[in-house]
C-alpha cells in the first residue's frame, strides 16, 4: 500500500504541527510514501509567498527529497471526469486540485492522507487516513 500526502499533510510535517504526523511518516520506508506533482506545485506556491523563499524551499526541497513524485497520469485523465461528473450531478464539488488528487490517488490505487477529510469523503471509493487524528 502507498500513501499520497496531501498539502496540509506535508505542511504539518515541515511545520512540526501535528508529531504523529512526522511518526507516521518515519515509520514507512520512504518508497511507501509519494508526493503528487500538484501537491509539490502547491508547496513550491508556499515557497514563492514565504518571506524567505531561498531558506524555504531548502526546507521544501529536504522533505521531498526522499519521496517519489508521481504525475497525473492517463489512468488518472480517466478517472478525473468520472469523479468530477458524479460530484457535480450531487451538488458537491470539491476544489479543483483536489479533484486531480484524488483522480491520482484512485489511479494509483493508493490512500490519501489528508487533514481535509470532510471534502474527500465525498469521493466514492477514495482509501483516506487522517495521520493528525490516528495516534502512533
Amino acid at each position: 500500500m502507498n500513501y499520497y500526502l496531501d498539502t496540509d499533510i506535508c505542511i504539518f510535517a515541515l511545520q512540526g504541527r501535528f508529531p504523529a504526523v512526522q511518526q507516521w511518516i518515519e515509520s514507512f520506508s520512504p518508497d511507501k510514501i509519494k508526493i503528487l506533482s500538484i501537491v509539490k506545485a502547491e508547496l513550491l506556491l508556499g515557497v514563492l509567498k514565504s518571506h524567505n523563499p531561498k531558506h524555504v524551499q531548502e526546507i521544501v526541497e529536504r522533505f521531498l527529497g526522499p519521496f517519489e513524485v508521481i504525475s497525473f497520469c492517463d489512468q488518472s485523465s480517466l478517472i478525473y471526469p468520472k469523479i468530477r461528473h458524479s460530484l457535480e450531478k450531487a451538488g458537491q464539488s470539491i476544489g479543483p486540485n483536489d479533484l486531480l488528487i484524488a483522480a491520482t490517488v484512485l489511479a494509483n490505487h493508493g490512500t490519501l492522507v489528508t487533514h481535509n477529510v470532510k471534502e474527500y469523503n465525498r469521493v466514492a471509493n477514495l482509501r483516506i487516513q487522517d495521520w493528525t487524528k490516528e495516534s502512533y
